[in-house]
């Protein structure tokens, strides 16, 4: 499984957002679909080969910010209060 050499963004929630792509780690297997060394004809990559990258093999922290990443955000503070509302709308008509 190859695995990316990363730069990115540490946010306040705790997540790690890559903003570049530095290099990638060549695992060198034939049945990994990132490998230089697979085959561009496979005919049954889906069913035979590894799909995924590995993780990252170095990440590179270039910039820390208090803000939640963008996934965090959507739910912390605007699905979440939603998904409250409704609760609290459905046990007051009880």
């Amino acid at each position: 499984m190859c695995n990316l050499i990363t730069e990115g963004t540490s946010h306040g929630c705790g997540h790690y957002v890559i903003t570049k792509r530095v290099d990638k780690v060549d695992c060198g297997n034939p049945r990994c679909k990132h490998s230089n060394r697979h085959d561009p004809n496979c005919r049954d990559c889906f069913g035979t080969c590894s799909q995924y990258l590995g993780p990252d093999r170095s990440e590179t922290v270039t910039q820390r910010v208090k803000d939640f990443c963008d996934s965090c955000h959507q739910y912390y503070f605007i699905r979440k209060p939603q998904i409250l509302a409704e609760q609290r709308a459905k046990a007051a008509q009880r």
